[in-house]
Order: C-alpha cells, then sequence, then structure tokens
C-alpha cells in the first residue's frame, strides 16, 4: 500500500500501481470526468500516470492551469495531425507544437502557404479527430529507435531536437490514431476532451526564433473545456480587437512610435493631458500618504550600477554609454539613485519611516519583436516610491502600502487580485535574510485576509515582492503595482539609521510602485475606458456645438466662461449641420456635447448630451458648470 496526499492535506491509502484515473475514480465518477492531468510532487503528468510511492497528488480541471495546459498542448498535436492528413503530398514537416497561454500553436515546414480558407479546412478536419475520441498513449523510446523513426519519415526538426536532447534524456512518443509525435507530455486522455477549439491566424516564425534559420509557418489556435467558453473568449477577443490602444491612440490623436525610435513613445497634447492628469493624481495621494518627492539623475557610472547588483545582473538590458572615459549606464530603475539620497544626511529611528517617491525616466533594452505600443517600450515613466523602515515598521508599511493601492485602483474602477513571488535562482543576498523578507510580505497579505497565490523563484534578485495584477472591463489581467522588500541594498550602500540605543542600524527597504509604468497604465486604461474617458481625464471634456453662424458669439462665451474655470472645452466651428459635428464628437468620446441655438442663447442655457447618451437635458449655463466641476472633483464618473 501507498499513501497519498491530497491538496486538502488529507492521506488516501492504494494500491501500489494504481494510476491517477482509477484513483480519481474511487473518490468520484463526476472527479474523473473533469479531470485532465495530475500534479505529482508538483510535477504535471498524464492521468494514466502509475502511482507507485508514497507522494503528494492534485487532480487537474481545466479550472488550473496545468489541466488548461494539458488540454490546449493535446489541441496542437490534433492540428499536427489533421495538417498531416489534408496536405500528404505537401511533404509536411512538423516542428514544434507548445501550448501557451490562452492557446497553442504548432510551427510546419511545407510549400504551401496556408490561407484564412485553408485554416477553415484543417479545423474542420480537427473537429473530425475530436469526434473520433482516440486515446493518447505514452511511450518510451531510446534515442535510437526515435532517430531512426523521425529519419525514416522524413522528419529533419524532429531529429535536430532529438540530437539536441542531454544524453540522459527520456526520449517519449505520444501516438493518438495514425499519428506519432515527439513529445514530453503531459496530454489529455483522449482527442474527445477538446470539446471546443478554434483556430485563430497563421504567422511566420523563424525555426528557433533566430533569422539565421528557415522561416516556419506558425499556426495559432485556442481550446476550451466547453462551447460556451470559447464563445466568451472570442467574444472578449472581439471587444479587445475594438479597444486596442494603438488603434484607438491613433484614433484619438494620443500618442505615436516611430521608425526612428522603435519603443520609444511620443505624446502628442491630448495624451499629455491624460498623462499630466494621471501624475497630478498621483501626487496629491503620495502627499496624503506621507510621500516626499525627490528625482535622481538618468546616468551614473558603472561603479554604481556594480555595487547595486544591476551590472551582474540586469546588464543585458542595460543602455551604456562613456563621459570622460569612463563608462556610464542610462538607469533602468531608479532605486540606487535613490539610495544616495537617503546617504547625503544621517538619519535616525524618529524620521522613520521615510517615504521617498520618484516620477523616474527609466530605459531598458527589450527585444524589437517584443515591443507593442505602449504595453512594451523601450523608456517608460516608473511611479517608484522607496521607503526606508526600522524592522519593526514592516507590516505597517505593507498594510500602508496596500491602502494606497486600494484607494488608486478603485478610483479607476480596476480591481485586482495579488501573486506572492518568492527567490529566484539568479539572486544575491543570504538565505535567512530572504526568508526574514517573504515572511514579512506573507504575514502581511495573511494578516490583511488577502488572498493570494505563490509564483515561486519569480522574485527580483535583491528581495520577494508582491505582485497586484488588475482586472480591466472585460475580464483581462495585468500587472502593474509591485511592492518588493529589499533587504539586500541597503546593505551593500552601508545605510544606517541612529537607533533609540544610539547605535547605527540598518533600514529595511521596500521599492513600490502603482501605475508601474505610466505608458503601461495609459494604454491600459485607454483599453479598459475603450477611449471613453472618465471627464476628469478625458483630452477634451466638453465640446460646445452652435447650431448656425448667429450662434457662434454665445458659444465663444461659454467657452471662455468654462476655460477660465479650468475646463478643457472646445468650440466646433465648421460651418457642418449638427447632427454631423454630434456624430464626431461621439467618434471622438467627447464626454459632454452642448448644442446651443436660439433658445439656449435667449435663456442662457445648454442643451446638455452625455457621451453613449440619446437623450438630451436643457439647464441653466451655471448649473451645468457645477454638475461637471462636482464630477471632475469627484473622479466618480465614468463611461
Amino acid at each position: 500500500m501507498i499513501k497519498l496526499t491530497m491538496p486538502d492535506g488529507s492521506i488516501r491509502e492504494a494500491e501500489a500501481g494504481i494510476s491517477a484515473i482509477e484513483l480519481a475514480k474511487s473518490i468520484s465518477n463526476s472527479l474523473a470526468k473533469k479531470v485532465l492531468a495530475v500534479s505529482i510532487d508538483d510535477k504535471t503528468m498524464d492521468v494514466s500516470t502509475v502511482l507507485d510511492r508514497d507522494c503528494r497528488v492534485q487532480f487537474l480541471t481545466f479550472e488550473d492551469e496545468g489541466g488548461r495546459h494539458a488540454l490546449r498542448h493535446t489541441a496542437s498535436h490534433i492540428l499536427a495531425q489533421a495538417i498531416k492528413r489534408l496536405y500528404k503530398e505537401e511533404n509536411v514537416q512538423l516542428a514544434i507544437g507548445p501550448a501557451i497561454e490562452n492557446g497553442f500553436y504548432y510551427d510546419i515546414d511545407m510549400e504551401k502557404r496556408l490561407t484564412d480558407e485553408d485554416l477553415k479546412d484543417i479545423e474542420k478536419e480537427m473537429h473530425k479527430i475530436v469526434k473520433e475520441n482516440l486515446k493518447l498513449e505514452r511511450r518510451l523510446v531510446s534515442r535510437q529507435e526515435a532517430l531512426d523513426m523521425f529519419r525514416a519519415a522524413g522528419e529533419s526538426y524532429k531529429v535536430e531536437l532529438i540530437n539536441d536532447l542531454p544524453e540522459e534524456a527520456e526520449i517519449s512518443l505520444y501516438t493518438q490514431g495514425e499519428f506519432t509525435d515527439l513529445c514530453a507530455g503531459p496530454h489529455v486522455a483522449s482527442t474527445g476532451k477538446v470539446k471546443a477549439l478554434k483556430l485563430q491566424s497563421v504567422a511566420g516564425a523563424y525555426w528557433r526564433g533566430s533569422e539565421k534559420n528557415k522561416m516556419l509557418q506558425r499556426v495559432y489556435g485556442t481550446a476550451f473545456e466547453k462551447k460556451e467558453e470559447l464563445e466568451a473568449y472570442l467574444k472578449m477577443l472581439e471587444e479587445a480587437a475594438k479597444r486596442d490602444h494603438r488603434k484607438l491612440g491613433k484614433e484619438l490623436d494620443l500618442f505615436s512610435i516611430h521608425e526612428e525610435g522603435p519603443g520609444f513613445p511620443f505624446f502628442h497634447p491630448n495624451g499629455m493631458v491624460i498623462r499630466n492628469e494621471l501624475i497630478n493624481y498621483w501626487r496629491e495621494v503620495h502627499r496624503r500618504y506621507g510621500y516626499q518627492e525627490i528625482k535622481t539623475p538618468m546616468i551614473l557610472n558603472r561603479q554604481l550600477w556594480e555595487q547595486s547588483g544591476h551590472w551582474a545582473h540586469y546588464k543585458e538590458n542595460m543602455y551604456f554609454t562613456e563621459i570622460d572615459d569612463e563608462d556610464y549606464a542610462i538607469k533602468p530603475m531608479n532605486c540606487p539613485g535613490g539610495m544616495l539620497v537617503y546617504k547625503t544626511q544621517q538619519h535616525s529611528y524618529r524620521d522613520l519611516p521615510l517615504r521617498a517617491g520618484e516620477l523616474g525616466l527609466v530605459h531598458r533594452h527589450e527585444l524589437s519583436g517584443a515591443l507593442h505600443g505602449l504595453f512594451r517600450v523601450r523608456n517608460f515613466t516608473q511611479d517608484d516610491a522607496h521607503i526606508f523602515m526600522t524592522p519593526d515598521q514592516i507590516e505597517g508599511e505593507i498594510q500602508n502600502v496596500i491602502n494606497l493601492f486600494d484607494e488608486v485602483y478603485s478610483t479607476f474602477g480596476l480591481k485586482y487580485h495579488a501573486e506572492l513571488s518568492t527567490r529566484p535562482e539568479d539572486s544575491m543576498g543570504s538565505d535567512d535574510m530572504w526568508e526574514l523578507a517573504t515572511n514579512g510580505l506573507r504575514n502581511a497579505l495573511e494578516h490583511r485576509g488577502l488572498d493570494y497565490i505563490v509564483n515561486e523563484g519569480d522574485g527580483a534578485f535583491y528581495g520577494p515582492k508582491i505582485d497586484f495584477h488588475l482586472k480591466d472591463s472585460i475580464g483581462r489581467t495585468w500587472q502593474c503595482g509591485t511592492i518588493q522588500l529589499d533587504m539586500q541594498l541597503p546593505e551593500k550602500f552601508d545605510l544606517t539609521y541612529v537607533g533609540e540605543d544610539g547605535q547605527k542600524h540598518r533600514p529595511v527597504m521596500i521599492h513600490r510602485v502603482v501605475y508601474g509604468s505610466i505608458e503601461r497604465f495609459i494604454g491600459i486604461l485607454i483599453e479598459n475606458y475603450a477611449g471613453a474617458f472618465p471627464t476628469w481625464l478625458a483630452p477634451v471634456q466638453v465640446k460646445i456645438l452652435p447650431i448656425t453662424d448667429r450662434h457662434m458669439d454665445y458659444a465663444f462665451e461659454l467657452k471662455k466662461k468654462m476655460f477660465d474655470l479650468g475646463l478643457r472645452v472646445e468650440v466646433d466651428d465648421r460651418n457642418e449641420k449638427v447632427g454631423y459635428k454630434m456624430r464626431e464628437a461621439q467618434v471622438k468620446k467627447i464626454p459632454y456635447m452642448l448644442v446651443v441655438g436660439d433658445q439656449e442663447m435667449e435663456a442662457g442655457t445648454v442643451n446638455m448630451r452625455k457621451h453613449g447618451e440619446k437623450e438630451t437635458s436643457t439647464m441653466p449655463v451655471d448649473e451645468f458648470i457645477a454638475y461637471i466641476q462636482a464630477n471632475i472633483a469627484s473622479k466618480s464618473e465614468k463611461y
């Protein structure tokens, strides 16, 4: 008999040699039907895996990342099988076909260039394979047997992959019907488990990501356990395409990116309004939470970056220059500069916690293929802050930071979940320091009653962190805020404070950002609001639409009055029909349109229409101004 530890800590006994799926059936038939893969001692494996020793067991369904991965990995094999069936005469060679976030792909080498029509044919064949409910069978083979098999089949990419495996590597094949592929797995039990799938696109991809190699065709798809889930996902993608911040950024004249500076965004006047409002709000919130603002240089010498550890751990992402025959680096992070500011004077325990915020422009080298609008750029403004404190202030300060995060994110109508990331392989510092820092973050989360998940090995090289993943209006998540607890840099920079005992002590430091990157946060807001910004953020808050030329003077009088009160207001004085002007203001997503004609001019009123609404209302000018000022002050009105 073997002892199997379940996720809730309970122990089940079973005979050695029982398979994972048999164990699931012994627990409940409904569980067995839902199980897609199994985690054995934290390793995801097939449900057919035999249990022959004491171990931890967790059954994985589509709700679990491992379950989704197994289902989508199987979908990639179904895709390859369908292509092999349909294009027997094309000498199709298969490269790799992994599961990825939200889907899967397979890289193939064939003469025929696949079109959208071809994808429909392939998808139809995939549905046939699903209906055939082919069992996926795994078998281990020797290196020579695998090489002989794939050489005979003319699969040169598979041969190359096998040759690159270490000598001691286990080589496994998966067979479904007439199709066999080289694969480490895991997979679901049969093709019939992949009940909902969709091919999405085909693109070029260099073999092994190198432009020196041949360009292959990469077919992308997605797969779900249920049709309704697939339909909901596709609807979300359709909505996301409408909200694409690159498209809306151009239509609303917010920003641009040029060939002369790939990854370096240019902000236009409308974009600068949003940017400056975000910065003004940031400063107002941070003043209330006890932060002081600093600014540090963009370029600092090599010695500083060696001292901080960035030269050793982050050099490949940095830009460099030389000044007076000395090496300098453009800062990828603000923290080393913050250390120097702290060191300019001796601090007492009475000064702590010391909260120093910085809106620092940083530069990081990103591969050109990874650049994506405002989401992945090479220079951005990090809304950074460094908090220096005594060890007994750690939890209180973390709670204070989370309070600030709660206030900021709720202002934008964004909810979040938290993730705790622990020590990575490439890190510095002692085990004791890492354990103390990690426990500090964990205790703060648990004492707050905040649910979180753990990302093992995903911390920064100098300390563990809590990441805050925001959920937008169509259900996508974005990692923005982070709290990183650091005991390494205070040590490296010999930071001290004088304690109550008159002796020097080492402070603990928190790195934290709220927006993360102002540029990226703007991109997220564009997509979250679909370009229809709340009034306080909108580049133009009010558009006045005179019906005819004789109403122009009244329109411009209103504009001056509102402008002098700080409102962002424009008059559309073009010789166009008012209906046309209204439609254009709708497209530009102006929060308020004010139509003025004879009646409004005589009565000192405006005819107001809010963005996204058909109804209009007439009100005195001063009443409208008070109304919109209240909305802006409260930051509560959203569309």
